[in-house]
Order: structure tokens, then sequence, then C-alpha cells
């Protein structure tokens, strides 16, 4: 069993920046992807981003709503991804939240929330006009 645990988010205004940190324990073997998702009430949650964690590296993938603003890379330790989110949109809103698959192929695979193992609890992102 693998356990996220997020850290960052928060209230920021448009065109600031917030960066969240996602890091994996409880497990005695690496993951092969992780990556972030949000959601807000009505609405399916989508990919946002995601990178290649394991030996073979990949990515990162980014959703076309985030490229250019958003930067996902892996930490010095293996199982930490951490996500810069920079000129916030207020339709950045939403609640964040950490994914990581074990075994499988990120690139083709990133965007369905189907595909991952393991979720975080959320952390919460607001972004006021």
């Amino acid at each position: 069993q693998v356990q996220l645990a997020e850290s960052g988010g928060g209230s920021v205004q448009a065109g600031g920046s917030l960066r969240l940190s996602c890091a994996a324990s409880g497990y005695t073997y690496s993951t092969d992807c992780m990556g972030w998702f949000r959601q807000t009430p009505g609405k399916e949650r989508e990919g946002v981003a995601a990178i290649y964690t394991g030996s073979g590296g990949g990515g990162p993938y980014y959703a076309a709503s985030v490229e250019g603003r958003f930067t996902l890379s892996q930490e010095n330790a293996k199982n930490t991804v951490s996500l810069q989110m920079d000129s916030l949109k207020p339709e950045d809103t939403g609640m964040y939240y950490c994914a990581a698959k074990e075994v499988g192929w990120c690139g083709g695979n990133w965007r369905n929330r189907f595909w991952f193992d393991y979720w975080g609890q959320g952390t919460q992102v607001t972004v006021s006009s």
C-alpha cells in the first residue's frame, strides 16, 4: 500500500504562484508515474500534469490549459514530486489531488484518472480575480 502526502495549496490572487508537493511512502518499490489532478464541483477530475518516476524517465506531461505556466518536477527523493504553479488564473481554482501508479506507461495513460492506483486526500487551491 502506498500513501501519498500532499502539501502546499492555499489562496492567491490571479497572477500569483503556489507550489504543491506530494511524497509517496509506505511501499518498498518505486512508483512508475506520479501526477496531479484537479476537480471543481460538478466537474470530472481532470489531469493537470504527470511525470514518469521510474528508472527510465519521461515527461513531464501537461494539460494544454496549464502548459507554460505549471512546472512538474521530481525531487531528489525519488517518490516526491512538486508542482510549481505560476501565473495562476481563477479557472485554476479547485481541489488538487496527487496520484501514483506503481507500474505502467505514464506517457500514454496519465490523463485517465481510473488508471492510477493511489490518491492523496487533496489540497485546495483558490485563485481570486
